[in-house]
């Protein structure tokens, strides 16, 4: 008997992404018109502040209202990189958040999803609930659900734990100039997508904490991840590197942008927040929190795994963030390779320079000496100033990795920095840079000129110019 040959997918790739189609701006009802006469969107040195609020519906509306040129372009770039990155169909992820998530969200941000998509199409991007689900889900379900479940759809073995993302401090007591916290961040991420995470959000709900927040358009979420909220907390977080417990990977409870938003909403103290960040864990998106509360003057850093989680806090000294977990229990039994004592990797050479750095200032931390750690170039392997991707500002696209076992001049890295002291996040105030944390500038004509094997991003990756800090305030404070 003959056997029945093998059915092989022969379909022609599809055509280079394109964003969603457009459509005139409605007409809008007085309802809308007055929602929108209390947001406001103005562009400081390449971030993009946007402050919205009120019930759940008319802030999202303000929100997708006042983002879509950017959404629709983020949508364009996404389809495209989603695509070449995995082999699968940025709808393809939209379709699983609907399948895994959509009963999942709590009813007021589902009404602010609601929300964002009324206001996307208002503005003349046809947008749904399902089409805003998937772009704040996007990051979970790539990086948790796929290597759990990509065997489902390949031959191949899932792929490896999730990468080096973001450095971070948080100081206090008498590691500060003045006693009081001061935190600092830098994202890590490939360029094509922290290039749209220039959007500062400042978010006023009808119920619950003000926040300001870093994002990208159309999230709900920061993600990013920096919050600052009117209980006088401010949340950061790097990304616990290496982390596998996506193998247990729980679809059945909340996806961590919903946790994320909900504690940073309602939460009134660390061990509050905390909790609520907690409750229904499914062990999407592990990060290692820095969390401070500007009211009594304690930090905390709480490390969430699926299986294991934990706090440390005090009121004097300082906690960093290197995306190697310092737990044992995950970094040994829900990581693989974290490079956590191993200074040839970026985790490794950070823990260690993290550390000089701290010690060197301590006593002196401010906002100032935040800035200048945050932009730090001193490769501890080499032991001598090289940007790279093992220095706490990340230049992954410079880096020939001879020695990490990297992948050589990854378009990756920093590409962002924030800066606050307590003066800050008790005015809901923040420093922050755009574009590298350094401020080094990133042209992507070059860089694609100097290595053609990343020409798969030509007409998706974006320059970046040199940018100064600048000081984001809400839209009606002059200071």
């Amino acid at each position: 008997v003959t056997p029945t040959p093998p059915v092989h997918n022969v379909l022609p790739p599809p055509a280079p992404s394109a964003a969603p189609a457009r459509t005139a701006p409605a007409p809008l009802t007085d309802e809308q018109q007055g929602w929108l006469a209390k947001a406001s969107r103005r562009e400081l040195d390449g971030w993009l502040h946007v402050s919205i609020g009120g019930a759940p519906f008319e802030r999202g509306f303000q929100y997708g209202y006042l983002v879509a040129d950017e959404y629709a372009e983020s949508i364009r770039v996404y389809r495209e990189m989603t695509y070449q990155d995995i082999g699968m169909t940025y709808e393809f992820f939209v379709e699983r958040a609907v399948e895994l998530h959509a009963a999942l969200i709590p009813p007021e941000l589902r009404t602010e999803i609601e929300g964002v998509a009324a206001g996307l199409t208002a503005a003349g991007v046809p947008s749904t609930f399902e089409d805003v689900l998937g772009i704040n889900d996007w990051m979970e379900l790539t990086g948790y659900w796929w290597p759990k479940n990509s065997g489902r759809y390949t031959a191949l073995a899932p792929t490896g734990g999730e990468g080096n993302h973001c450095s971070a401090f948080i100081a206090t007591g008498s590691a500060t100039s003045d006693g009081s916290i001061v935190l600092g961040h830098t994202s890590f991420t490939d360029f094509w997508q922290g290039q749209f995470e220039n959007v500062i959000l400042d978010l006023t709900p009808a119920d619950g904490n003000r926040m300001v927040m870093q994002t990208a358009p159309g999230w709900i979420a920061s993600m990013t991840d920096f919050w600052l909220s009117s209980a006088g907390l401010a949340i950061t977080e790097t990304t616990i590197g290496g982390y596998e417990g996506y193998k247990g990977y729980d679809e059945t409870r909340m996806p961590e942008f919903c946790r994320a938003r909900v504690a940073t909403q309602y939460a009134n103290d660390i061990d509050h927040w905390i909790s609520l960040m907690n409750a229904d864990n499914n062990g999407g998106y592990a990060n290692s929190w820095l969390i401070g509360d500007t009211k009594t003057g304690e930090i905390a850093r709480y490390e969430e795994g699926l299986l294991y989680q934990s706090l440390s806090r005090k009121n004097d000294g300082y906690f960093w963030g290197d995306n190697a977990p310092t737990d044992p229990r995950i970094r040994n039994l829900e990581c693989f390779g974290t490079g956590f004592s191993d200074i040839r990797t970026p985790n490794g050479a950070r823990q260690v320079r993290w550390q000089q750095l701290l010690g060197d200032f301590d006593g002196r931390i401010d906002v100032e000496i935040g800035k200048r750690m945050i932009a730090d170039s001193f490769d501890p392997y080499l032991n001598y100033t090289r940007p790279s991707s093992r220095t706490i500002c990340a230049h992954s696209d410079k880096d020939p990795c001879e020695n990490s076992g990297l992948t050589p001049f990854t378009p990756f890295g920093s590409v962002d920095a924030k800066v606050a002291c307590a003066a800050d996040i008790a005015e809901m105030k923040l420093w922050a840079r755009y574009g590298r944390a350094d401020g080094a500038p990133f042209d992507a004509d070059e860089f694609l000129r100097q290595h053609p094997q990343w020409n798969w991003q030509q007409g998706y990756l974006k320059s970046r110019p040199q940018r100064p800090w600048v000081y984001l305030t809400g839209p009606d404070d002059k200071g």
